[in-house]
């Protein structure tokens, strides 16, 4: 093992298989994408928004209509925020522990401004 440890993934531990369907702007979305980015994760990313055909495909998967929804490793977690999604990861020993943080919220929605904007046609910057 190398000295200083091994941050958030063992080198024993393989990525899980990801797909998150998504949407292109939105505070649930981005929780999503915040937490796989902490954890280094690679993942595929559907955007329902663009492609209806993405919304379709999750609506089949996952039975419902709401969003995010990610699969992880065959296993559709429906309707799940960032912090719901760490959690699983963490539970199922699929990530181990890291040091890093993200200043986006994990389990939030748009804010009353970011909906405005969007109503606007305005686009709109979410951090990561």
């Amino acid at each position: 093992m190398a000295e200083g440890g091994l941050g958030c993934r063992s080198l024993y531990m393989p990525n899980p298989e990801i797909t998150a369907y998504l949407k292109t702007q939105c505070g649930w979305s981005n929780g999503v994408r915040a937490v796989l980015k902490k954890y280094e994760l690679p993942y595929t990313e559907k955007d329902i928004i663009q492609n209806p055909a993405f919304r379709w495909e999750m609506e089949q998967k996952s039975g419902q209509p709401l969003s995010p929804c990610v699969e992880v490793n065959g296993e559709m977690l429906a309707d799940i925020s960032g912090e719901e999604l760490e959690q699983y990861m963490l539970r199922e020993n699929l990530v181990g522990t890291t040091e890093k943080s993200t200043n986006v919220p994990l389990n939030a929605a748009c804010s009353d401004a970011e909906h405005e904007a969007m109503a606007r046609g305005v686009p709109v910057k979410f951090q990561n």
